[in-house]
């Protein structure tokens, strides 16, 4: 167990993870953050984006490596053990490429949205428009 560390993912609505992993590079809210077994405690305000962790060998076989999309929420570093308070967490294998590119899309729109209601506020505030 000394190059491992137990990590925890947990969202308000299920436990993801309760496993050993020899190491986790979590999104914090302004950058990546690697965390290695035996690192001084820290807490920490999540951001979004990949969480990878990378599994120890096992008796069935090498460890690999494991994906989430998490967003928002508070990491915490103590005593070996990483846990992720995640708002959002979905392991990579659920996420799809239609629903990534249909979001963006989604997104998109309400930026142009956005800018549509900015400018005729700009307009407005400037006197040209009607009240």
């Amino acid at each position: 167990m000394a190059n491992e560390m137990l990590c925890t993912l947990v969202t308000p609505s299920a436990s993801l993870l309760d496993e050993p992993v020899t190491y986790a590079s979590v999104p914090l809210w302004d950058g990546l953050m690697g965390f290695l077994p035996g690192r001084a405690p820290i807490l920490a305000r999540v951001g979004l984006g990949e969480l990878t962790l990378r599994f120890p060998d096992s008796k069935k076989g090498g460890g690999g490596t494991r994906s989430y999309y998490i967003e928002d929420g508070f990491v915490q570093m103590a005593d070996n053990r990483l846990r992720i308070l995640a708002d959002k967490a979905i392991p990579a294998e659920e996420i799809t490429r239609a629903d990534a590119e249909a979001e963006l899309r989604a997104a998109a729109n309400n930026a142009k949205a956005g800018a549509r209601a900015r400018a005729k506020l700009q307009i407005l505030d400037r006197g040209s428009g009607s009240i």
